[in-house]
């Protein structure tokens, strides 16, 4: 569904009576585009340390516009706060101010991105206070930009450099198109795990990706990212879903799978299928969801069981055994869907907030499991996104959901696959246990 309120207030009669009267005036965000520039405008980069010097190499490696200190009236596509090396609050003033001046300057659909360590490991409080002092900077940051700028940070492991291959990735990502609707959120890189792409606008080449729920929706969309991307995909629907499944998997050119991922074989299933068709698996995606929304006063035990059934035993399951199957590649990704709804409850969803934040708990744990190896296992949360479901929501609950992010907007499922398919790359392998929020900075929706 089209959200009207934000094309009207874009033409301009209607943008300047909404702007008098105090209103939201949100814009068009800055989605990625094949050939379209990585950052629109010149690249400034703050700090005074090696790690500076490390961002500003890597960024003109990618052709990038670099500037140290601003230049008067001049557009700034992204602003990079390097902070690695800071060591007690005092140190933090100089760059969050000469950041702060250059908030004025910046372009539509620019971004902030800082860079710091974390907080865990570290023995002196100082330390640890400027280190979680950046978080409470940049989260506040991102809520005060407009113009459809993001503001992120990526949190480097004691001992991983800056220009470790997942730090690099995640820097690549949160200055594109990709993380439009990922805004406040941090990117912990905890291991020098990992490898860039051959050839950077097809960084899933060569990859087999199999994704639940695919048959509409977020999970036609991650499909569509992910072929886009260079993956061969397997699509996975109940039979049910049979005929639009096979829409999916003709506009993608995959292979469909007719399973309802709740019975016992299942995982043995997609093992053979793609065992069969494939010989390896390289990418599991998770989005197969249902809601069955009610207070749990009202709830019953079939509404309660069909969401946890679904949503999070299922994913269990199927990870049991793929985990241990061969057809799973070393190297292997496992994406999951969670929600901000497992993040923060949302009124009348105990079970599926439930299922979500089990999700959560999942991934945490099972990427203890899998510390020290190769594969990795994420997740993502999405906010408010612009799906048949939403739509469904009555009109007052569902305008007020969309403003009440940052971005004063829904997103749209696109998103939610952009920053699945990054996960996924090779380019994470140092990035694991970790929940991406793609809410627009707000802890409202499903």
């Amino acid at each position: 569904m089209s959200d009207s309120y934000l094309q009207l207030v874009n033409s301009v009669p209607a943008g300047r009576v909404a702007k008098a009267l105090g209103l939201p005036l949100p814009v068009p965000l800055r989605r990625y585009q094949s050939g379209a520039p990585l950052i629109p405008g010149p690249v400034l980069v703050l700090g005074n340390g090696a790690g500076a010097d490390t961002v500003a190499e890597v960024l003109l490696g990618w052709n990038q516009d670099v500037r140290r200190h601003a230049q008067p009236k001049e557009r700034i596509g992204a602003v990079i706060a390097v902070l690695d090396s800071v060591t007690h609050p005092d140190a933090l003033s100089a760059v969050m101010l000469e950041l702060g001046q250059s908030i004025r300057q910046l372009a539509r659909g620019a971004r902030v991105v800082s860079v710091s360590r974390t907080v865990a490991g570290t023995v002196d409080p100082a330390e640890a206070a400027a280190r979680r002092a950046v978080d409470g900077a940049v989260r506040s940051i991102a809520r005060e930009l407009r113009g459809g700028a993001t503001a992120n940070g990526i949190v480097l492991g004691d001992g991983v450099g800056i220009d470790t291959t997942s730090a690099v990735g995640a820097l690549r990502f949160l200055l594109s198109g990709r993380s439009a609707f990922v805004n406040g959120q941090f990117i912990s890189v905890t291991s020098d795990r990992g490898e860039l792409p051959a050839v950077v606008a097809k960084p899933l080449a060569g990859k087999i990706a199999v994704v639940t729920g695919a048959a509409r929706g977020i999970g036609a969309e991650i499909a569509s990212v992910l072929r886009r991307d260079g993956a061969q995909i397997v699509v996975v629907d109940v039979p049910a879903a049979g005929e639009q499944l096979m829409k999916v998997a003709n506009q993608t050119g995959a292979t469909a799978l007719q399973l309802d991922i709740t019975r016992p074989e299942a995982a043995q299933r997609i093992i053979d299928h793609v065992r069969d068709r494939h010989g390896q698996l390289d990418i599991l995606v998770h989005n197969a969801g249902i809601t069955r929304d009610k207070l749990l006063a009202n709830m019953d035990e079939a509404k309660w069981n069909q969401v946890i059934a679904v949503n999070l035993a299922a994913q269990l399951a199927i990870n049991a055994e793929l985990l241990e199957s061969t057809v799973f590649s070393d190297i292997g990704k496992i994406v999951c869907l969670a929600s901000t709804s497992g993040i923060a409850g949302n009124r009348g969803q105990s079970n599926y907030a439930a299922s979500k934040a089990g999700v959560i708990g999942m991934v945490e744990c099972t990427a203890r499991v899998l510390d020290g190896g190769n594969r990795t296992i994420n997740a993502v949360a999405p906010g408010f996104i612009e799906t048949e479901m939403t739509a469904r929501i009555p009109f007052g609950t569902r305008e007020v959901a969309r403003r009440l992010s940052s971005l004063q907007q829904g997103g749209l499922p696109v998103d939610v696959a952009e920053t699945i398919a990054f996960l996924a790359t090779d380019a994470a392998g140092g990035i694991n246990g970790q929940v991406l929020r793609v809410c627009g900075q707000s802890l409202v929706g499903a």
